[in-house]
């Protein structure tokens, strides 16, 4: 029997004592997991300098070094995720709706677990912690797959977290990570349908095409990030400039940073300068249509892919356009429908871009930057979905549930 195969069942098997422990037990494990990740910090950054090192030595680009990168902050901020978790209310067991029928059956429909969440994705060990909290809080098991480039890091997660909870009500058995990171190991694990009863990939768009293409395994799908920041022609220039910059380069390297911008042609004859510069600044490569470029020689030009490209980098690209309604259809042909922006102090045009615009998250005078489970108030997330079936946004608890129908009668018969 393959690794694979394997550890599946494990996970499936566990799973079933998991979805009857209380709130209590389930909240009991997590803060014992988060208070081990302190204790091992020491270890896992250890682990995750050698992928860094490996990483460096492949040629991996800078962006994803810094997705793959821990440091002290981001293990603290990832063991206070877990406790957040904690805090949160389980959704488990509790009651979506209820109602008698004129035959007198009680109906009572409850959230209940998915079951095995096997999850896929790429040099983000962040998400080893995320998936094993709100995983363990939903009452599922989680199978774990990475990528090769942090594969240390994940085992060290993963070992940390299985010591955390030893001498706990639950099975460290609930938490599998694959060792075998292969693409044909990826394939098998497509189609695990009897023990796994989801899959859920986070990275780049590759990887969520290929997993929604040849997995037999129904699939959360999350998306890729080429979201939009459109600067009105009544945007206040201070608060446009702050937004852009923190959309634009707070941390290019994520799914919600802005990789186009949108100016308002009567905003940009007033403070387009000012914008470039301040992009410059920050040392943010600019691609512009040809109003931008005739504003600033250090502008490149940008091609029809541009507009399209995620660039998960310090580059952006900026047009120019004649109104609300024309950000709107730019946003439409080329966003991925996860996070756009409207930055102006006209009602009027926010509840334009509102309604016209198809994404998980709209802001309006806010930088896409919030997009995320932790900033939503979920703990943590499992990926941002830009679907619509099932989940939307940052999928926290709730997300990964499903529901049964608990039917109370007194002798009913169907005549």
């Amino acid at each position: 029997m393959s690794e694979i195969r394997k550890k599946a069942q494990t996970a499936k098997e566990a799973s079933f004592e998991l979805g009857l422990k209380s709130t209590e037990e389930k909240n009991s494990a997590l803060l014992a997991m988060a208070d081990q990740l302190l204790e091992d910090t020491a270890v896992i950054l250890h682990a995750n300098q050698q992928d860094i090192e490996r990483g460096r030595n492949n040629g991996m680009s800078e962006s994803l070094i810094d997705r793959l990168s821990l440091s002290e902050q981001r293990i603290a901020a990832m063991a206070d995720g877990v406790r957040q978790v904690a805090e949160l209310e389980d959704p488990i067991g509790t009651k979506v709706s209820s109602w008698e029928r004129p035959n007198g059956l009680e109906i009572e429909q409850v959230r209940v677990p998915l079951g095995v969440a096997g999850i896929i994705y790429e040099a983000r060990p962040n998400v080893t912690i995320d998936a094993a909290a709100l995983c363990l809080k939903t009452g599922n098991a989680a199978v774990l797959r990475g990528s090769s480039s942090a594969r240390a890091s994940n085992q060290a997660l993963i070992a940390s977290l299985h010591k955390g909870l030893r001498g706990q009500a639950i099975s460290p058995d609930v938490l599998q990570l694959l060792e075998d990171t292969s693409r044909e190991a990826a394939k098998e694990l497509f189609t695990l349908n009897q023990s796994i009863d989801v899959l859920i990939p986070r990275g780049g768009a590759s990887l969520i095409q290929t997993v929604v293409k040849e997995a037999t395994i129904p699939v959360l799908e999350t998306g890729v990030g080429n979201c939009h920041l459109y600067i009105d022609a009544s945007a206040p220039l201070e608060m446009a400039l702050e937004i852009a910059i923190n959309a634009k380069t707070q941390r290019p390297s994520v799914c919600n940073a802005a990789e186009t911008i949108l100016l308002h042609q009567e905003w940009a004859k007033n403070h387009l300068p000012r914008l470039l510069d301040a992009l410059h600044e920050k040392e943010v490569v600019i691609l512009g249509d040809e109003q931008v470029r005739k504003r600033d020689s250090r502008v490149q030009p940008a091609g029809e892919r541009d507009w399209a490209n995620e660039f998960l980098d310090l580059k952006v690209a900026v047009k120019v356009v004649d109104s609300t309604k024309a950000a709107t259809e730019h946003i439409r042909l080329y966003g991925t429908k996860h996070s756009e922006a409207i930055v102006t102090e006209s009602q009027a045009d926010r509840t334009l871009f509102f309604a016209h615009v198809d994404a998980a998250a709209i802001y309006h005078n806010a930088s896409t930057r919030f997009t995320d489970g932790f900033e939503f108030g979920f703990g943590a997330e499992i990926g941002i979905s830009t679907q619509k079936l099932h989940a939307r946004g940052p999928m926290g608890l709730i997300a990964l549930t499903s529901y049964k129908y608990l039917i109370r009668g007194n002798g009913q018969v169907k005549s």
